[in-house]
């Protein structure tokens, strides 16, 4: 069968489809990812089809909304502000998606890409099925990750969950109509698309760890969470000289990394070498996005280098508790610093403190050296944070999330 998967952000919401992709195609199926054209090579490097999305993520980080976006960080206004920016992105995304489904049997569709995703479903009479990174529908356990982890209670994180569903259909609502129009459909708005969504039990599978945020009781059924779906690797590529060397010529260093954050502060490279001396470490500094670079006696400079290699031969992580670097440190077992910035960073980094497997959340606007450096040190000299992250490691290893997919797509296909 003809499985595409779409989906659109950064490369942590690309890379998790290759695994799955390649999963899907030993099973038997032909798979395509549709995603913006800057992961074109990660996609094809995978064995996968590909087929472009408009957009630059990186780009749109640079601009100077996507700067005002970091700026303000998680919370209220921060959210505010991404779905008010994302409305023009969405109307860019909803005319690459027009002639998407035209030759597939499925449509996988991530959380970027779902609420317009369905119409085009719709329009071919093709089945669809969510794969979610993160958890959106309302619930009681925890609110709206847009929000951080901050509880209010059953009914609040409920209300808050269903005014933040609310404000993403508003925001889609726009975008949603202009596809529809171009695909010949009837002018629904989204909410009742999504109302219609919920009746039907409309799958959808969470491809996180149900030992990292468990299946809420309240969700309807249809919605599961199945375990990590994780990058495809490349199996010819070795360790450049210089990152082997320096691995063995001391203790296990901590690795920095922001991923796909383009927009770091200026100052970031002081703050970080000033904390790795006095937290007295080796580091690994991962470039990224952000063409982050710390150049410290002791501090070696890297660029694109697998997780999965590299993560379970340090010590510890600073990372930005993004979605992708979240899952590649528990499956590494490594304890976490994380220095979360916006959307859904602040939710998971509070989640890695309340799992015992990080430190307690330093958000980028309040960094300090001092904060860092002790951060740091909290997690190396205290062998809970490593005997947590080990043992929950393991818990993840026994976990399969692509075999649930594979029936998943079995099923929507007999029907």
């Amino acid at each position: 069968m003809r499985v595409e998967i779409v989906t659109a952000g950064s490369r942590g919401d690309v890379a998790p489809y290759t695994g799955l992709g390649q999963a899907l195609r030993t099973a038997g199926h032909r798979v395509t990812v549709t995603t913006h054209g800057t992961f074109e090579a990660l996609v094809t490097g995978s064995g996968l089809a590909f087929r472009p999305l408009p957009g630059d993520p990186y780009a749109a980080q640079r601009t100077p909304g996507g700067r005002r976006l970091h700026r303000l960080g998680g919370g209220l206004r921060g959210t505010a502000e991404f779905v008010r920016q994302g409305r023009r992105y969405l109307d860019d995304l909803a005319t690459g998606l027009v002639d998407v489904g035209t030759d597939a049997d499925v449509l996988l569709l991530a959380t970027t890409t779902a609420p317009l995703g369905y119409s085009v479903a719709q329009r071919y009479g093709i089945p669809s099925i969510g794969v979610f990174l993160q958890p959106v529908a309302p619930t009681g356990d925890f609110p709206p990750v847009l929000l951080g982890d901050r509880s209010f209670g059953p009914v609040g994180n409920r209300a808050l969950g269903r005014g933040a569903e609310a404000a993403s259909a508003r925001a889609y609502d726009h975008s949603s109509r202009r596809l529809r129009h171009r695909l010949g459909l009837p002018p629904v708005p989204l909410a009742a698309l999504l109302r219609q969504a919920r009746r039907s039990g409309w799958p959808v599978l969470h491809g996180f760890s149900p030992s990292v945020l468990p299946r809420p009781a309240d969700w309807r059924p249809g919605l599961e969470v199945i375990g990590y779906w994780w990058p495809a690797t490349d199996p010819h590529w070795t360790p450049p000289p210089d990152l082997t060397g320096f691995l063995n010529a001391g203790p296990p260093p901590v690795l920095i990394t922001f991923g796909s954050m383009a927009v770091l502060d200026a100052s970031l490279p002081t703050l970080i070498g000033t904390a790795l001396r006095r937290a007295g470490v080796r580091a690994i500094v991962q470039a990224g996005w952000g063409g982050l670079r710390v150049g410290d006696e002791g501090v070696l400079a890297v660029g694109d280098v697998p997780h999965d290699w590299l993560l379970p031969r340090v010590a510890a992580v600073v990372h930005h508790a993004g979605a992708g670097t979240t899952a590649a440190g528990l499956r590494a077992g490594v304890p976490a610093v994380t220095v979360p910035l916006i959307a859904d960073q602040p939710f998971w980094a509070a989640r890695l403190a309340r799992l015992g497997v990080a430190a307690e959340p330093l958000p980028a606007r309040r960094l300090t050296a001092d904060r860092l450096a002790h951060a740091i040190r909290a997690v190396l000299d205290r062998p809970t944070y490593a005997e947590r992250a080990r043992h929950l490691a393991a818990r993840i290893a026994a976990e399969d999330g692509h075999a649930a997919v594979l029936r998943a797509v079995d099923r929507v296909i007999r029907r």
